[in-house]
């Protein structure tokens, strides 16, 4: 039986977290020997806000790095760099001609990044939905791993599809939400209440999967709990102690009650030395082989040139089909 296609990416800014890694790469690692896997390093997302053009060259490659020190094997996923790949801004381009300016209005990440970058609100900023639309179906995906934040943008994703395809006529497929089992969401250090974010201010806020051991020892041991000094899970009433509960759950493969039990009668330090100790177990092989790696630029060049040739096949194919169905001249 045919694999189904998913199609996923992270912006080229600087080291992945934790949060990352648990919820997004992790589950991607379970999903290789399933699906028919492209991962990409989504730098033209990145252009939305002013880079320093060296800094964004070695974050992708570093990216790259991460993700198959994180577990991704290049020969079962399609590893390769969005703008290597001339589709995605072509399609980009032909899908902003079938999406409402109504429809953008209401994107609510727009809202929020203009806020944050009030002096460059620009015109990619308020189109990158349609870029992610054209990233997902240039490859005619099944499936979309997002979180919570970017389901509005696979919904919008979907109408232009459908849109485009009552039109000419089925040339899309109509992509599916896919929401890992575990580590869907977690949460800052210092902010618990928030998403573990790569652009939160605070560094104590996040673990970066870059960060020496006693670096993730510190911060374990300054995340805000509350006063009760009792280790259970309650997401409303102590969410400083269930987000710590959900990262050793998922390193160490243990439900909350487990948790509960092993750390019954002992105080929030120890509680917090035993997670940081298996955050810190947990990322020593992915920081060793992530060393190696970019200290062989050579192979990190040879893993995305076999994924770009992939993608640059399966998306030009697409492209061409919907060239054809507009009324576009092709050879």
């Amino acid at each position: 039986m045919e694999k189904k296609t998913i199609l996923s990416g992270i912006q080229a800014t600087g080291s992945l977290t934790l949060g990352n890694y648990l919820g997004a790469l992790n589950n991607w690692v379970e999903m290789q020997d399933k699906y028919d896997c492209y991962y990409m390093i989504a730098d033209l997302h990145t252009l939305t806000i002013r880079n320093d053009p060296e800094t964004l060259r070695e974050n992708t490659l570093k990216l790259i790095a991460l993700y198959v020190a994180a577990g991704l094997d290049p020969d079962k996923n399609t590893i390769f760099i969005q703008s290597h790949i001339p589709a995605h801004p072509a399609l980009s381009w032909v899908l902003n001609c079938y999406t409402y300016m109504g429809e953008l209005n209401r994107m609510t990440q727009f809202k929020d990044k203009s806020l944050k970058h009030a002096d460059n609100i620009n015109s990619g900023l308020f189109t990158y939905p349609v870029l992610m639309a054209a990233d997902i179906l240039a490859y005619n995906a099944d499936l979309v791993p997002v979180g919570d934040d970017q389901k509005q943008h696979l919904e919008i994703t979907r109408d232009i599809a459908e849109r485009f395809n009552s039109i000419y006529g089925n040339t899309f497929k109509i992509p599916e939400v896919y929401i890992g089992k575990v580590g869907a969401r977690i949460m800052g250090l210092q902010n618990p209440t928030s998403k573990m974010s790569k652009s939160a201010v605070d560094p104590m806020d996040k673990v970066l999967l870059t960060d020496s051991p006693d670096e993730i020892r510190k911060k374990f041991k300054k995340a805000v709990t509350d006063s009760e000094n009792c280790v259970r899970y309650d997401v409303t009433n102590k969410p400083g102690v269930s987000n710590l509960m959900s990262i050793y759950g998922i390193i160490k493969n243990k439900s909350m009650e487990d948790i509960e039990k092993e750390f019954s009668g002992q105080g929030y330090g120890t509680f917090k030395t035993a997670v940081a100790e298996a955050v810190v177990e947990r990322l020593e092989p992915l920081q060793k082989k992530y060393n190696e790696l970019l200290e062989n630029p050579d192979k990190l060049k040879a893993i995305y040139e076999k994924g770009d040739k992939k993608a640059k096949e399966k998306s030009d194919k697409l492209l061409k089909e919907v060239y054809k169905k507009i009324g576009l001249v092709v050879e």
